[in-house]
């Protein structure tokens, strides 16, 4: 088991690169299966979830190569169609290779997929539009087997906003007979790249980013090469590591307008940042405001995903902080932990009360998720004495190598094995 170490109380100042999304990236490399030609993703972070999703492909007979960080994905000779249990317990972006799979080879095996423990991620949605695809689906043994003829079209109603059941029944479409309309569509900057990625070696996918989603079926796609999106999420915790330490950063490849929801609170609470078309700078002095309330909603509301993050900010803060977690109900897992290193939290149901104090300290604490890891990291950075933050490879699932993003700009930290 890795850790990191972490001495606090160190300003970080300097610039960091951000990179390609993961969330971005997953969905992508899935729908790479789509075509028979070669692709070439660049600027691929090399994350524990994303190498994961790189041994599923090849496990189905697809290749994958690396030119330093841009990677060219060959699945011509594809001739498994199940996916390996063992990945996909372990990933839960694996159920993103149905849509492809059933769409391009018309079957598909796949075991229920795994990931972080954050609360009820239901596949339902998922399976329910490829059902109304005409795409027929066993669920048994812990297995989900798909098999169609040919997609068919129609129009697909989300109970939910769900950015993985949009994603899935797009790509499923692509291959589809006539137009496919999706409605009441999450609207995430990862479901707008995921879309021009399939446009660019020769789908035809209109209205991501709005409510619908409309997809005109293409006999053959193409190869090509694509950039997707800088990471939102890694953009963020990189602003709130220079709130919490008092730092300062200027941000490259990093889309201001996907983070704006932090960046407005952040503004709020103190900190004076400067945008341009892919830069962000921050500067924080002192002791910043508390931020009064912070809800989770889809985008383009507050990311669930920097709920934990921003909680560590607001346990440092002037003041009283109210987060609210609409979209998971698990996603407090965090604050035990904060609580070690002296935080003042109090949780009810789906809201932490988050009354900030004057000085966190040093502990050993557990991540026991990906979100949650990376508060206790920038927890660390800001409190006084040794923290330890156990079980790393949770925070490796969405950070490539943190520790020496964050020591090149000024932070006492480095990775050990416990």
């Amino acid at each position: 088991m890795q850790k990191f170490v972490i001495h606090g109380r160190r300003k970080l100042a300097g610039s960091l690169v951000v990179e390609s999304a993961k969330n971005a990236v997953l969905p992508i490399i899935a729908a790479s299966i789509l075509t028979e030609e070669p692709i070439m993703i660049k600027n691929v972070p090399k994350i524990i979830d994303v190498v994961k999703m790189f041994e599923i492909l090849e496990k189905m007979g697809g290749k994958v190569s690396f030119i330093d960080d841009d990677c060219v994905i060959d699945n011509s000779h594809i001739t498994k169609f199940e996916i390996e249990p063992t990945l996909a317990r372990f990933i839960r972006s694996s159920i993103f290779m149905l849509g492809p799979l059933v769409a391009r080879f018309g079957r598909a095996r796949v075991a229920y997929p795994g990931g972080c423990d954050i609360g009820s991620r239901p596949i339902d949605l998922h399976l329910q539009g490829l059902r109304e695809l005409g795409v027929e689906i066993v669920e048994e043994h812990g297995f989900i087997n798909c098999s169609v003829d040919k997609i068919k079209s129609g129009i697909i109603h989300l109970d939910f906003p769900s950015v993985g059941a949009t994603e899935n029944i797009m790509m499923a479409s692509v291959l589809g007979e006539g137009k496919t309309t999706i409605m009441n569509c999450a609207k995430e900057p990862e479901i707008v790249d995921l879309a021009n990625f399939i446009n660019s070696i020769g789908g035809k996918v209109s209205g991501a980013g709005t409510s619908t989603i409309e997809v005109i079926g293409a006999s053959k796609l193409s190869g090509g090469t694509y950039l997707p999106i800088p990471d939102r999420i890694i953009t963020g915790t990189y602003l709130l590591s220079a709130a919490i330490t008092g730092g300062r950063l200027e941000l490259n490849n990093a889309n201001y307008e996907h983070v704006y929801s932090l960046i407005k609170k952040l503004r709020g609470a103190g900190c004076k940042i400067k945008t341009d078309q892919n830069k962000i700078t921050i500067e924080c002095e002192g002791r910043l405001s508390s931020i009064a309330s912070i809800e989770t909603q889809p985008y383009p509301g507050f990311p669930t995903d920097l709920q934990a993050p921003l909680m560590a900010l607001c346990s440092v803060s002037d003041g009283m902080s109210v987060i609210t977690e609409n979209l998971f109900e698990t996603r407090f897992k965090h604050v035990p932990e904060l609580l070690k290193m002296g935080a003042n939290i109090t949780i009810k149901d789906r809201m932490a009360i988050v009354r900030g104090v004057k000085a966190l300290y040093g502990a050993q604490v557990n991540a026991t998720d990906l979100r949650g890891g990376a508060s206790l990291v920038l927890a660390g950075l800001a409190a006084h004495g040794e923290t330890h933050v156990l079980n790393a490879n949770y925070i490796d699932r969405g950070y490539f190598e943190l520790e020496n993003k964050l020591a090149s700009v000024g932070a006492d930290i480095i990775r050990s094995s416990s």
